[in-house]
């Protein structure tokens, strides 16, 4: 199959991954009523000792591609912001905003890996894409409701916590395309997890999970939707996201949060009558069309060899 059919064809199967991951942490916290079964931080920790034990085994057969200390650094960088500090940040966040508006949020994803990109790993810029980082800046602020008059309603920590989560995954992106390319996208997957396994392990403690299982009947019912999450929206979407990073550039690849937006404002809407404002859907209109300016600027500009 040609490269750049390959690599639409993992985005749009990403799109309804990670789209229905939102109402995934939605139904893993609360049951039907609304009642919370686990804890936003027990969701998270869940999530990721769920995923660091269905990738441990690969992850111990390819532990010998490690050659330095510096692969072993920069899998930490994947691991940690890529998947770790996102998870919790995420279902902290889906405690206070609805899951549309959360996949809207999302969408800043590009904009700080382009950023973290040109900052960080010195990629070429031009004038095109500093006006698509401008335009969706400013449509972050619509979608947010900077504009609002009142500021007071802000969830602001929520918002600010999805913020942190993409800046966070701007900068695993960009690992992964400029540090760790000698891996395959399984190897960096099933790697950067296997690292992952005594903090999940600590976090699911720590967070006491097991006492949810004791206290709540429907613990295992909401346990069910925290496996898809983790199976699912972590272990496969990693691995066919990783592949797309090889396929084009950290940019293109995080081109999924166009369309992940869409997917979580539908299912929100479907589960909880998730309401969206017209001056959200105007920001993300905003948010997209900058990005769009970003990223074709920047295929044309520094990924010419694809």
């Amino acid at each position: 199959m040609n490269p750049n059919i390959k690599a639409w064809f993992f985005i749009i199967i990403l799109a309804f991954i990670w789209g229905s991951s939102f109402i995934l942490m939605k139904l893993g916290m609360y049951d039907a009523n609304g009642n919370v079964v686990f804890s936003d931080t027990q969701v998270a920790s869940l999530r990721m000792l769920i995923a660091s034990i269905a990738l441990l085994p690969f992850g111990i057969i390819t532990f010998r591609k490690i050659t330095s200390f510096s692969d072993v650094l920069f899998l930490l960088v994947v691991g940690t912001c890529g998947n770790f500090v996102p998870a919790f940040l995420f279902t902290y966040a889906e405690t206070e905003l609805s899951s549309g508006v959360a996949g809207m949020l999302n969408s800043f994803t590009p904009f700080f890996t382009l950023f973290i990109g040109i900052l960080i790993f010195n990629q070429k810029t031009n004038l095109k894409q500093i006006a698509g980082m401008a335009l969706a800046f400013l449509g972050m602020c619509v979608l947010v409701g900077l504009f609002n008059s009142d500021l007071g309603q802000l969830n602001l920590s929520h918002i600010l916590a999805i913020l942190l989560a993409t800046l966070m995954y701007g900068t695993s992106l960009n690992t992964i395309k400029y540090k760790l390319q000698h891996f395959k996208p399984l190897e960096i997957a099933a790697l950067s997890f296997s690292l992952l396994v005594i903090p999940s392990l600590i976090a699911f403690f720590i967070f006491n999970v097991p006492t949810a299982f004791k206290h709540h009947s429907l613990a295992y019912h909401s346990l069910f939707y925290i496996s898809l999450l983790s199976i699912f929206g972590t272990c496969l979407a990693l691995l066919l996201f990783n592949k797309v990073i090889a396929l084009k550039s950290p940019v293109f690849a995080s081109m999924v949060t166009y369309f992940i937006p869409f997917v979580a404002l539908f299912l929100g809407n479907f589960f909880y009558d998730e309401a969206v404002s017209l001056m959200q859907l105007c920001g993300i209109v905003i948010v997209i069309l900058g990005v769009l300016i970003m990223n074709f600027s920047t295929q044309k500009a520094t990924f010419i060899n694809e």
